[in-house]
């Protein structure tokens, strides 16, 4: 009788340890398959598929188990970018400790992450608003922050992009956002790139509303940027040389008020950034039409819209970099 019971222990232990391992425990084989698929490989570009683990929590609304999670306790400056899609999702300046076991952030960035019911009934569910990818759960009320909010967030639904300082942001349209993007991508001191929408009237539009032309809003990226390792000016010059800013209301082949050519400035700093530098180009004889105006809300467009040229490599860009600054106009 000893032996039976001794037996059935095992087994009864065995059936617990697989199903915690399902449950998403990061142990030392789910470590060593992320340190051989690194995220940060390929940063900036596509992100490389998902292993078992990531799918089980990102795409099955899974749960690792918690104080094992690779970002717990993590301080390192940057911006935490989603796993499935790297869209730009937190600052490490929202991050707190707070003894939950998981990631904790007291707030997202604007319009990054998407709420809603969770099945069980009770809780909060966040997701990525770009790819809708499982991230946790939000909770209010707790008092562990002035914010008084909590995402609880699974390590493997983030990676971080490291900066040595505090992440500044940039926002350019010039026309057709995907050449914009890939240029961008490529720059130095840059952490994240996203194509989307900003400028207009319209809440959450569409990619077929702002073709209309009636929204408002131009084609743009959103940059955060490193700023030990570039400056908002650099980036600036980078973008009058990627795009014509002597077109009005178009790029190319690309014509309509969505391809203008526009800097969304976040502060006097960068308006007086850009003000110097289209001096510079009106002094070489550049008759500049780019618009300047105080940023607004930006809304990530739709997935397929990211990193287009990099998974479309036969498709040509139409953006053309030209050292304006160093040439007077023609």
């Amino acid at each position: 009788m000893h032996r039976r019971q001794l037996i059935a222990a095992l087994i009864i232990g065995c059936v617990l340890w697989l199903a915690a391992g399902r449950a998403g425990d990061t142990n030392s084989k789910t470590n060593k398959e992320q340190s051989m698929a690194d995220p940060q490989a390929g940063q900036n570009g596509p992100m490389p598929p998902l292993n078992a683990e990531e799918s089980y929590v990102i795409r099955d609304k899974g749960t690792e188990r918690p104080f094992v999670g690779k970002y717990t306790d993590t301080v390192t400056p940057g911006i935490y970018v989603c796993r499935q899609c790297g869209a730009a999702l937190y600052e490490s300046t929202a991050k707190f400790r707070s003894e939950c076991g998981w990631p904790s952030f007291d707030d997202e960035i604007p319009l990054a992450v998407k709420r809603q019911r969770d099945a069980d009934g009770r809780r909060t569910e966040i997701l990525c608003a770009t790819c809708d990818g499982h991230l946790g759960h939000v909770f209010e009320g707790e008092r562990l922050t002035d914010k008084n909010v909590r995402h609880c967030v699974n390590s493997l639904s983030i990676v971080l992009r490291p900066s040595t300082q505090p992440v500044q942001w940039a926002v350019f349209a010039g026309g057709c956002f995907w050449g914009v993007e890939h240029y961008f991508k490529s720059a130095p001191g840059v952490l994240t790139v996203e194509s989307g929408y900003t400028g207009g009237t319209v809440a959450s539009p569409t990619y077929q509303q702002v073709c209309t032309g009636t929204t408002g809003h131009a084609e743009a990226v959103r940059i955060g940027f490193d700023p030990g390792k570039t400056t908002y000016e650099q980036l600036a010059k980078l973008f009058f040389e990627i795009h014509d800013p002597t077109t009005l209301n178009r790029q190319g082949p690309d014509a309509g008020t969505q391809y203008r050519s526009a800097v969304f400035y976040r502060d006097a700093a960068q308006k007086q950034a850009v003000d110097k530098l289209v001096g510079q180009l009106k002094g070489l004889g550049y008759a500049v039409v780019t618009e300047l105006a105080p940023a607004g809300p930006f809304y990530t467009a739709e997935l397929y819209h990211q990193n287009y040229l990099a998974l479309h490599p036969g498709r040509q860009d139409c953006h053309v970099r030209v050292a304006r600054f160093e040439q007077p106009a023609r």
